[in-house]
């Protein structure tokens, strides 16, 4: 499968939007909480984020494609065997595509969101060191 950019759209899935569109009105606490806090407008060191975007046959909980990042929130039923299975599959889909993946528990963003902040700034610094001194 080709890498994602933006000759195919970061492989946007249209038949997907509208599903999309309903979890955007719909989020959950702990989603909301990182949106709003962490990473709505471009407070993310300047990187702009989308929210429940369907990329292949998945809608992700946030994307940013300058960063080719998708960060995860993972409820109580992400615990559950066959969930976690999809989950790396899922992640493993996402990476053969480009995109790095980062996965945080509800609990951690509704109880340590800073961290969670700093977890996230820590890719971006890497991302960022690593195209300064590897570019393409």
């Amino acid at each position: 499968m080709d890498e994602a950019d933006k000759n195919n759209l970061w492989h946007y899935n249209t038949g997907l939007k509208k599903f999309a569109n309903s979890n955007r009105k719909d989020m959950t606490k702990a989603e909301a909480c990182l949106w709003k806090f962490v990473l709505s407008g471009k407070q993310m060191m300047g990187y702009q984020f989308r929210r429940q975007r369907p990329i292949l046959n998945f809608i992700v909980d946030f994307m940013c494609k300058e960063l080719m990042l998708v960060i995860e929130v993972d409820g109580l039923t992400h615990s559950w065997e066959n969930v976690a299975e999809n989950d790396i599959t899922r992640d493993k889909l996402l990476a053969d595509i480009g995109f790095s993946v980062l996965r945080f528990n509800d609990d951690e963003i509704l109880t340590d969101i800073e961290n969670v902040n700093r977890a996230i700034c820590f890719y971006v610094e890497a991302f960022e060191w690593e195209s300064k001194n590897h570019p393409l």
